[in-house]
């Protein structure tokens, strides 16, 4: 076959084919009128080069597996020789993947300091969250008719002050404790799809609304105020620094408080499981009242707190 057939046949360029031939991996034999003649061999083999280097082992490693083809074995891998190529080309990827991992963490870290840069006790925060427009409206599916009147389980969560929060003893006073999907750090995207996702968009809005009204819920009768997401405390940790949060969030990485009491979750890209935004007020260990769904998050606050002024304890 000519140079154009075997290209074809092999699925790779004649451009590819002429390399393969100038670093001797093909040998090729010439007619009478001086065109190359290529064989089944030399289909096999530019057919094993395309494959090894779709696999990153490049065109100048392919000679053991080439050889061993030549020897009759039915795969280019047979061979010790071959088998070396496999442990040494493991070996750089295995370099270039620590390499790559070292770097991302050294971006990660200069991330996560230039994000609380400028977030001191003086400083303004700049970085004031918004939500979109059009964002879509919840509807209430009835996940929480259950929980007023139930009691808090007995677990103990860790926070993002490196304490942890006693659910079923926070104490006799009206504690609020507002429960969301997740946080976005600046330059990290959300999930995909995350803006459709009915009340899942506004999750650093509504802690910031919950922040600019921490002392009128507490003039409210309010004695403590807890996020809690599924997000580990170290992270929420950054968030509470960032945004300036005057509260702690609650970290439940294991859905703990979801599957005590039956709270309403989601999947989201990326995600197999993740809160679905709702607000408890606990009184003396027992849920009290429920807000879900919420909409829209970043007037959430002062929902609860129109609530607290109408139900004032007396």
């Amino acid at each position: 076959m000519l140079i154009g057939e075997l290209a074809r046949r092999a699925q790779v360029t004649v451009k590819a084919v002429r390399y393969y031939e100038s670093i001797g991996l093909l040998e090729p034999a010439r007619m009478v009128n001086g065109y190359r003649s290529f064989d089944q061999d030399h289909l096999r083999a530019v057919t094993e080069i395309r494959e090894l280097s779709a696999l990153g082992i490049p065109p100048q490693k392919a000679g053991p597996f080439l050889e061993c083809l030549d020897l009759g074995h039915e795969r280019g891998d047979e061979c010790v020789s071959s088998l070396a190529v496999y442990r040494d080309t493991i070996a750089d990827l295995n370099q270039m993947i620590g390499a790559l991992a070292r770097r991302r963490d050294a971006l990660q870290q200069r991330l996560d300091r230039s994000a609380g840069l400028g977030f001191r006790d003086n400083a303004p925060v700049t970085d004031i969250p918004t939500l979109p427009t059009g964002l879509p409206v919840p509807d209430d599916d009835g996940g929480a008719a259950h929980l007023p009147g139930m009691l808090l389980p007995d677990l103990t969560l860790p926070t993002s002050d490196g304490r942890s929060a006693p659910l079923s003893t926070l104490g006799a006073g009206r504690s609020v404790i507002y429960l969301y999907p997740l946080t976005g750090r600046p330059g990290v995207d959300l999930p995909d799809g995350w803006d459709a996702i009915p009340g899942a968009r506004g999750c650093s809005t509504e802690a910031c609304d919950f922040r600019d009204h921490f002392d009128e819920l507490r003039a409210a009768g309010v004695d403590q105020v807890f996020g809690l997401s599924s997000q580990d405390a170290d992270y929420q940790a950054e968030v509470v620094e960032r945004l300036r949060l005057p509260f702690a969030m609650i970290s439940d990485e294991d859905f703990a408080l979801a599957d005590a009491l039956d709270l309403p979750t989601f999947a989201a890209a990326g995600h197999e499981r993740l809160y679905a935004r709702l607000t408890l007020i606990v009184r003396d260990g027992v849920i009290e009242h429920v807000f879900y769904p919420i909409f829209p998050p970043n007037e959430h606050a002062r929902q609860v707190l129109r609530w607290l002024r109408e139900h004032a304890i007396h």
